[in-house]
């Protein structure tokens, strides 16, 4: 049996992939990112590797794809390929009848449309600017002195929505922390919060081609609360995906690794 594989080398995650010759994911994890990209790498691949009895190194794949904003740092790599043609693979191997993409990674928003064969048809993207990313998330959680996971949920149980004003992270943080300092119900802000991300990504999904439905990638992808939003401001369903959101990019990164090792 051959194997191949996908590490995506992510601002705030790593995440690796390997998958055998008939493109079942064999092995999979999920690491927060070093400083250094490469050491992120090695640590991911060492780790997947691990679950695979056949192998002994990544050099025992029959080929690797690198991917991610550290793509160029990941050991043994054949080659890398940008994590936007990798999210496309990735969602299109584990729902072809999707084609349109929100990713909202570590530091960046991206809109995809997905092409009948995997590739990229068109794509947009928000990188300068942390505001609506993981990144934005992760600072909104700590303004509510809880965790990611229990942020995500708690704009559910929001009767209204009170609005959030400032575009920037810094800016966005200070004003939630004045709402809380008021006083002003923790779910109403965090409805604000989802809503405000929702609608930045209004303009990625209409360059992204979505018409009924598209899906989220990245690690923001779990965030319940914000699917709600993006659905009641994007007008579309949202599709959940059968594998992890977060490791699109990598399983994509496999299957183009798996196409490519096979031609060979």
């Amino acid at each position: 049996m051959k194997y191949f594989g996908g590490c995506d080398v992510g601002s705030t995650y790593t995440k690796a992939v390997i998958i055998d010759e008939t493109g079942k994911m064999v092995a999979n994890t999920t690491l927060k990112s070093k400083i250094i990209a490469q050491e992120s790498a090695e640590m991911a691949m060492k780790e997947v590797v691990s679950q695979v009895p056949e192998l002994n190194s990544s050099k025992d794949l029959t080929y690797l794809i690198g991917t991610g904003y550290g793509r160029n740092k990941v050991p043994f790599a054949d080659e890398n390929i940008s994590e936007i043609s990798c999210h496309a693979m990735g969602v299109h191997v584990t729902n072809p009848s999707v084609k349109a993409i929100i990713d909202i990674g570590g530091q960046d928003v991206k809109g995809i449309a997905i092409d009948t064969d995997g590739t990229v048809k068109n794509f947009a993207m928000n990188d300068k600017c942390a505001a609506g990313t993981g990144r934005f998330f992760e600072a909104m959680a700590r303004s509510f002195e809880m965790s990611l996971e229990d942020f995500s949920k708690l704009s559910l149980k929001a009767k209204n929505v009170i609005p959030i004003t400032a575009q920037c992270t810094v800016f966005a943080e200070s004003e939630v922390i004045t709402l809380v300092g008021e006083g002003k119900p923790m779910d109403e802000i965090a409805a604000g919060i989802e809503m405000a991300v929702a609608k930045r990504c209004f303009v990625m999904s209409k360059k992204a081609g979505a018409t009924d439905s598209i899906t989220l990638t990245g690690g923001c992808a779990k965030n319940d609360g914000l699917k709600a939003a993006i659905e009641q401001v994007l007008k579309l369903k949202v599709v959940n995906l059968s594998i992890d959101p977060q490791l699109m990019g990598a399983l994509g990164a496999a299957e183009y690794a798996r196409q490519k090792g096979l031609a060979k």
